[in-house]
């Protein structure tokens, strides 16, 4: 299954554990893992807290520090900045699926990570099953 995400900002943390979720439900796959893969160079995802909206402001605020929009990059198209984040972040998480409940933690949801926004883009869902063997 693939879910839009539509982005306003250049740099920005979406919950979209609730998205993942409804496709978990739609695939009446109960057991098993859920793979979730950004369609894209310049966005990723991440599992990280959620409680208290400090939390991702604070990922974003330090990455950009870190990783600073214009630092004399070589690529032409402008946005290395992007490229270089989301190959820390990574593009895809893995969370295991448990009696129809994705399994994580009790302040833990699922982010994508736009780095080079604002945008509209993809997420691919994959719900696996339990193998039977």
């Amino acid at each position: 299954m693939k879910i839009s995400v539509k982005t306003s900002d250049r740099t920005q943390m979406i919950d979209i554990t609730s998205q993942v979720a409804e496709a978990v439900r739609s695939s009446d796959i109960k057991d098993g893992l859920v793979h979730v893969f950004s369609m894209h160079t310049t966005a990723a995802i991440t599992i990280n807290e959620n409680a208290d909206p400090a939390v991702p402001k604070d990922i974003l605020r330090t990455i950009n520090k870190v990783i600073p929009w214009d630092d004399q990059y070589r690529h032409m198209e402008g946005n290395s900045a992007a490229h270089i984040k989301v190959s820390l972040f990574g593009p895809s998480e893995t969370v295991p699926l448990e009696n129809g409940s994705l399994v994580l933690g009790t302040w833990q949801s699922i982010f994508f990570c736009e780095f080079d926004g604002p945008r509209q883009r993809k997420v691919d869902i994959r719900v696996i099953p339990m193998g039977t063997g």
